[in-house]
This record gives C-alpha cells, structure tokens and sequence, in this order.
C-alpha cells in the first residue's frame, strides 16, 4: 500500500485501516508460530503498511 492511497483516507478509515493490519500480522504470527506460513516475506510487509498508515495518521493529527 503506497502513502498516497493513506493520505487519501480519512483519520477514521486509517483506524480501520490500522486495526485490520494488525489483525493479519497476528494471523500471520500464528501461522509462523505453527510452521504453515510459507511466505515469510508478508509479515515485513504487513509490518511496513502498519508503520505507513500510523505515520500518516501523525500526520494528519498534527496538520
């Protein structure tokens, strides 16, 4: 997911946002945990969007 596609949601729907990324991250936690994840390469992406969204969220709320 690109920063641009964050910056044109609202503070609301980045919450949503936030929330549902971490839901996957601990899907994918689980998954590793119990050896089914096969491509470990989403967990730094998933990681990386969290990161994303909360840094335009800080944006937002300091404009």
């Amino acid at each position: 997911m690109k920063a641009s596609e964050l910056r044109a949601k609202s503070a609301e729907e980045l919450n949503q946002e936030v929330l549902s990324l971490t839901k996957a991250q601990f899907g994918l936690r689980m998954q590793k945990a119990t050896q089914q994840l096969s491509n470990t390469s989403q967990m730094r992406k998933v990681r990386r969007d969290i990161a994303r969204a909360k840094t335009v969220l800080t944006e937002k709320g300091a404009k």
